[in-house]
């Protein structure tokens, strides 16, 4: 088989590599989850493949307690699968590189494109620095300051806990060493506050920190079109819903002004930024509450952030369509300025591919799992999402339903729209059309 047969048949299409790589990491972790020496007690081999899969996707789903599962040398595999998976293992694998030589190969710029949706303009070695550089710095500073938090309340090893649930925090991965996750802090003002920042810094995108820091130190004249949405698109779907939340969530009502707002702000975030952390026990919020954070959870965070879901630039994008279309428009603009008609198709494919994939899931799971209808539609929602919120039947699910939320937590890491790419198109039929795509500036 010479290099010719294999580009025929895309086995050189980035998104292909990227699925490829994804995979091989996530075994690598379940295949070290699976020993022994890091366990602190016996489980079953498809619940430490469901944990290793659900940290490098930064899900936060679990089958089994994962502080009860492991010992601390298997806490610490699962916290730098979260870090990887949260990064990207091309940004992790370039950064390492580029500490050796001042240069990366056409091929890895490809695949860091493609991992984190750049456009063609962006400068990838400033990009991959100010990832890790920025990454480490939040991390960090989010640690030392739950430190505090921890050592206040009296938890136990607080330097550990710090450190764990920042980096899980920022990753929006949603691992918690706590069996009811953050639910005995839900009036700890800081503790919702650092949280919440870690996360939405995770989720908004590094591109928007990227751009934002441009502009402060002069740069770039004004911010990118891409930054703008997201940072309304993502200002106002946050104050709508947790004013919505707390309308709606009677039984907040039993606590103070104070921690009313914490709790609608703390489940709303959670859920927009996938976080996957609760301060709330989720399977006592109302029914319609309920169904807010199922929308949440599907519109998700943000392009070449840590976040999952459909992407808000998505949203916005299909927005636009919409309301071009029915007012007479042609061409297709938000904010002012038109958007690519390959950015549509692409927002398009990716919009149809990942709700297509949340509704064959949801048939499966029903027929699998004879669970209750509304929460096996949570579930599916927040693995495709990689949120980790759950109403408390993960561990529950038979090992056929296991396997389903594996799937969709694969195809939420990856991303709708680049698992699709994987599997359909070929690298001929990619270079044929990647010029065109990655010349724009606006990414969705």
């Amino acid at each position: 088989m010479n290099y010719a047969f294999w580009r025929r048949f895309g086995a050189f299409e980035p998104s292909r590599i990227l699925l490829f790589g994804y995979l091989t990491i996530m075994f690598f972790g379940f295949g070290l989850l699976a020993l022994p020496v890091f366990q602190e007690k016996t489980q079953p081999l498809l619940d430490h493949l469901f944990i290793a899969i659900s940290a490098v996707s930064t899900t936060g789903l679990v089958t089994v307690s994962v502080s009860d599962s492991y010992n601390f040398a298997g806490e610490l595999i699962v916290l730098l699968l979260i870090q990887i998976g949260g990064l990207g293992y091309m940004s992790v694998a370039s950064f390492i590189i580029l500490g050796s030589r001042k240069r990366i190969s056409s091929f890895t710029s490809r695949l860091l494109r493609t991992d984190f949706s750049l456009g063609e303009k962006a400068e990838l070695i400033g990009f991959v620095k100010g990832v890790v550089y920025f990454a480490i710095a939040i991390e960090a500073l989010g640690a030392l300051c739950l430190y505090f938090i921890f050592l206040e309340k009296g938890i136990e090893q607080p330097v550990w806990n710090a450190v764990f649930h920042s980096i899980s925090a920022f990753c929006t991965a949603g691992f918690a060493l706590f069996g009811n996750s953050f639910e005995a802090f839900s009036g700890n003002v800081w503790l919702n506050v650092v949280i919440s920042v870690l996360a939405l810094c995770g989720s908004i995108g590094f591109l928007v920190f990227v751009d934002v820091y441009q502009r402060l130190f002069g740069k770039t004249k004004k911010l990118a079109f891409t930054t703008k949405i997201i940072l309304r698109f993502t200002g106002v779907l946050l104050v709508l819903s947790v004013v919505l939340i707390l309308l709606l969530q009677s039984s907040f009502a039993l606590n103070d002004p104070l921690e009313q707002f914490l709790l609608s702000f703390f489940q709303a975030m959670t859920a927009l930024s996938t976080v996957g952390f609760n301060t709330y026990p989720i399977g006592e919020l109302s029914v319609t509450v309920l169904y807010i954070i199922i929308i949440l959870m599907l519109i998700g965070a943000s392009p070449a952030g840590t976040g999952g879901g459909i992407k808000s630039t998505t949203i916005t994008a299909m927005y636009a369509v919409v309301k071009c279309t029915l007012i007479g428009k042609k061409r297709i603009t938000f904010l002012g300025s038109e958007i690519p008609n390959d950015r549509l198709r692409l927002a398009a494919a990716n919009f149809f591919f990942y709700i297509m994939m949340l509704f064959l899931s949801i048939l499966l799971l029903s027929y699998t799992d004879k669970l209750d209808i509304y929460a096996l539609m949570f579930e599916a929602a927040s693995a495709i999402g990689t949120v980790g919120l759950s109403m408390g039947i993960t561990g529950d699910l038979s090992t056929a339903g296991k396997w389903i939320i594996i799937f969709l937590m694969i195809v939420g890491r990856l991303g709708a729209a680049t698992f699709g790419l994987a599997l359909f198109r070929g690298s001929s039929d990619a270079e044929g059309e990647q010029a065109d795509v990655e010349r724009e500036d606006v990414v969705i």
